[in-house]
């Protein structure tokens, strides 16, 4: 009796197993390059999904639209809770010759996931149809995402990623410019480590002879203040908002660490070291007979953010008060109505040519539809859900799917619907 009922527990369990490791008989569904366009064009809550290996990626590039992650193969029984957590959630998986995408489709489908689809053209067709790709790495033999190009006549920047701090990007995922003159050379921002300062000025060096003679640094976030150590020891000047200096006296550590936590062993050499010179509203440069004006206008993504002017060029480096081709970061500490005033007198300067703090140097007309109309459209969205007494929920529900192609959206676009409904709940 005793050995019947242990074989039929076994029997039971083995059943269960069993049942559970059935695999869905679900049809898997291919598209080709058509479909998946069309999909992404209807619905911005599709997840893409990249099987292949980093290093592939790194060299070949992703898809650009949309929501696009990348769980390797191996790693999708392990890591795609991280990224959906709804299993109704469209997703599509795709590889450069749909060789795993298949295979990774299906565990996702074994895994109860209800609307899987493969992507059967594989990355390399998209690519060779000349679809938007994001590149993870443009200079693979440099430490900077991207080489300085020049902007106008002594005036150079080098574009950062327009995604998060990765170690792929070595924390170059902001803009490194720089002013030429006859009596010296003005760098904006300091760059995220001591090796990306250092990279930054063997290409300043292959420009010109002279020496850098002054660093701005254009808030305190890790990307812009980390280098100064670098800087420091090539005999420059650091210069920054005094709000700039206050934070990273008090919370420099801890800026360090965190971005240490990602980017490891790049993180050589750098140690957290205060600025120079201080500044609260403005500070006027004259190098040669080049006019540099360093505004403080106002509050904008951070309460330091700085701006550099350039009168007789009409040429603004804005800073994080301007963001192009990528969704802007709304911080615990950012005040969105401040931003929106700033906004109102750097367009007051019409400025020819902006470098943002984030993507590629463009227009007025431009930039303003990266920042200004985003925060105007989601301050009025939130705006309707208080007045109508709605909550939280409302706000992340937002139709904020105009700005799925854009950079940082997967990462940004619900933490910005919390963020500013939390900060104009009790306005």
């Amino acid at each position: 009796m005793r050995y019947f009922l242990i074989m039929s527990v076994v029997f039971v369990l083995t059943g269960v197993s069993a049942i559970n490791a059935q695999p869905s008989k679900q049809a898997l569904v291919n598209i080709n390059t058509e479909a998946l366009i069309k999909i992404l064009d209807e619905d911005a809550s599709v997840v893409l999904i990249d099987v292949r290996a980093p290093f592939e990626i790194k060299h070949t590039g992703t898809i650009k639209r949309g929501q696009n992650v990348n769980i390797m193969r191996g790693w999708i029984e392990a890591q795609i809770e991280d990224y959906v957590q709804d299993k109704d959630t469209p997703i599509v998986v795709y590889c450069g010759l749909n060789i795993r995408s298949p295979l990774a489709a299906r565990t996702l489908m074994e895994m109860g996931y209800t609307n899987v689809k493969n992507y059967s053209d594989g990355f390399l067709t998209w690519k060779k149809a000349l679809n938007p790709v994001k590149i993870s790495d443009y200079e693979p033999n440099s430490i900077l995402y991207r080489k300085p190009v020049k902007v106008i006549e002594s005036v150079y920047s080098a574009t950062g990623a327009t995604q998060p701090n990765t170690y792929e990007n070595s924390n170059h995922n902001n803009n490194l410019s720089f002013i030429v003159t006859t009596d010296g050379v003005l760098v904006f921002n300091a760059g995220g480590s001591y090796l990306v300062a250092q990279a930054l000025h063997d290409e300043i060096k292959k420009i010109t002879q002279q020496r850098v003679k002054y660093v701005v640094l254009e808030n305190s976030q890790g990307h812009a203040i980390l280098g100064v150590n670098y800087w420091k020891q090539q005999g420059a000047v650091i210069i920054a908002h005094s709000k700039t200096d206050k934070e990273i006296a008090e919370h420099g550590n801890a800026i360090y660490m965190r971005i240490l936590s990602r980017q490891k062993d790049k993180m050589i050499g750098t140690k957290v070291m205060r600025p120079d010179v201080l500044f609260d509203k403005q500070f006027n440069l004259n190098m040669g007979g080049t006019q540099i004006e360093l505004l403080h206008i106002g509050a904008s993504h951070s309460p330091d953010d700085i701006q550099l002017w350039m009168p007789k060029q009409k040429l603004l480096i804005s800073g994080d008060t301007a963001f192009n081709e990528r969704l802007l970061p709304v911080f615990p500490h950012t005040d969105i109505a401040a931003w929106i005033k700033t906004w109102d007198k750097i367009e007051a300067l019409q400025p020819k040519i902006i470098i943002p703090g984030h993507g590629h140097p463009t227009d007025l007309a431009t930039i303003t539809k990266f920042t200004k109309d985003y925060l105007l459209t989601m301050y009025s969205e939130v705006k309707k859900i208080l007045d109508n007494d709605g909550d939280l929920a409302d706000a992340y529900n937002i139709d904020q799917s105009a700005y799925r192609d854009w950079g940082t959206y997967r990462e940004l676009h619900r933490q910005n619907a919390e963020r500013i409904f939390k900060q104009m709940e009790f306005e």
